[in-house]
């Protein structure tokens, strides 16, 4: 009995300290670049491990600098408007069409069901150059035609997870609801949707830090025109024959991770809870 608690002392030590390692070596990068967001552009390339003192210490002359140079704030605007429509659009169209495909069992719910699922190990780079040419010719290549895109792509996932949640919501629930006088709309506004809530949060949590971050969507397909935060952010810093200035690159990126770092934290609660729910459940 002794020698058991041993074993398992030892071994709830050894899990700490590997959890440990991950924890430092996920926030490490981080660290680095808050720190060199506050060295001159020499030095970020010379000492990116030091911390910033002396002449290489420039303070929030790298975050001034990069506002200013590279239009932050129209590029937040856009970047906060595409996030929340294609969000809002991927949850309602994929909750709905994972609702249809659970609840009509036939050969080309099944078949729709297996498509949306293949859709998530087709590579980007497979249908990059193909998706360009079509959204272009479509006249797609705009703030509003961008969301298409992300709900074509995120679709997938968001389908997968949904299934899983629906299966589990007792069918008696929908029928006492049409037995009441509920069209089909009205049953999934009204008694569906609300019980999707927790597997809902978690897809708007992974599709919006997608969303936020991508950076080569934007650029194929809005190019310099309409640029969100990533894309403004590598035109701005990037100079003539290459140069760049890096000290205004990191700074600016911390600006760009804090409303996503916030919005994970508000929000990460839910994620287990509905990665369960969506996956496991049914």
């Amino acid at each position: 009995m002794v020698e058991s608690n041993r074993t398992n002392t030892v071994g709830d030590k050894i899990r700490t300290l590997i959890l440990v390692i991950l924890t430092i070596a996920f926030i490490f990068p981080i660290v680095l670049v808050f720190m060199n967001s506050f060295k001159s552009r020499l030095y970020v390339s010379t000492n990116p491990f030091a911390w910033p003192q002396g002449d290489m210490f420039v303070g929030l002359e790298n975050y001034i600098n990069g506002l200013t140079i590279s239009g932050f704030l129209h590029a937040f605007i856009r970047s906060v408007w595409i996030s929340v429509m294609g969000v809002g659009v991927i949850i309602l169209c994929t909750s709905m069409a994972a609702w249809y495909i659970v609840r009509v069992k036939d050969k080309v719910t099944k078949i729709l069901y297996y498509i949306f699922v293949f859709s998530m190990i087709v590579p980007f780079q497979m249908v990059m150059f193909t998706l360009t040419f079509v959204v272009t010719g479509v006249y797609f290549d705009n703030v509003f035609g961008i969301i298409l895109v992300y709900l074509g792509f995120g679709a997938g996932l968001a389908v997968f997870m949904f299934c899983g949640f629906v299966k589990s919501i007792p069918l008696e629930v929908e029928e006492a609801a049409m037995i009441d006088g509920c069209n089909p709309l009205q049953t999934y506004f009204m008694v569906v949707f609300p019980m999707l809530k927790p597997t809902a949060i978690t897809v708007a949590i992974l599709q919006a830090m997608w969303i936020w971050n991508d950076y080569l969507l934007p650029y194929l397909i809005l190019g310099s025109d309409h640029k969100t935060v990533p894309v403004a952010i590598q035109l701005a810093m990037q100079g003539a024959y290459g140069s760049t200035d890096y000290g205004g690159f990191m700074a600016m990126l911390v600006v760009s991770i804090i409303p996503i770092i916030a919005f994970y934290i508000a929000s990460q609660k839910y994620i287990n809870k509905g990665v369960i729910a969506g996956a496991v459940k049914g």
